[in-house]
């Protein structure tokens, strides 16, 4: 009540304070920028490379699309943060005979660490590595969301055998 006796209509502090709250969980799942050690892959595959990440979906594994810094070679999305770079080097274990397998017509090898699993292409022009945590799995499903920029980008210089 106002002192003439009255009840106050709008305005007030009880406004402003449920619109603070009705924001909190907005602002509880936003995540900043993903930090990457990307890549400086030279010449074709650096352009290859550039032309994949433009094409990249804004979601993979239902996971929506985060800012990525410095972002040239490298992506992210979900959090904990599903991470894609792109100019690399192949893994030690990746050689002639690592175990590979095919997701769209693009060849993985797979390798399992306290990160989750880390999925590097096999056989072109420059690797692709995408790192996935534990809380996605089955993690080789975001691979299915990634098979097309790949493919239409980075080409196939020999089959994942």
């Amino acid at each position: 009540m106002n002192p003439h006796g009255r009840h106050r209509t709008g305005g007030g502090a009880l406004p402003t304070v449920l619109s603070a709250l009705a924001a909190l969980p907005i602002l509880a799942g936003c995540a900043g920028p993903v930090d990457i050690a990307e890549p400086q892959p030279k010449a074709a595959a650096a352009q290859a490379c550039a032309k994949m990440i433009a094409d990249l979906p804004p979601t993979v594994g239902g996971q929506d699309r985060r800012e990525a810094r410095p972002g040239r070679t490298g992506a992210a999305w979900g959090n904990p943060a599903i991470v894609l770079t792109c100019g690399g080097e192949l893994p030690a274990g990746a050689g002639p005979d690592a175990q590979c397998f095919e997701v769209n017509q693009v060849g993985w090898y797979a390798e399992e660490s306290e990160q989750g699993w880390t999925f590097t292409t096999l056989g072109r022009l420059t690797p692709v590595q995408v790192t996935v945590p534990p809380e996605y799995a089955p993690e080789a499903n975001v691979l299915v969301d990634l098979a097309r920029p790949i493919t239409d980008h980075v080409p196939q210089e020999r089959p994942c055998v």
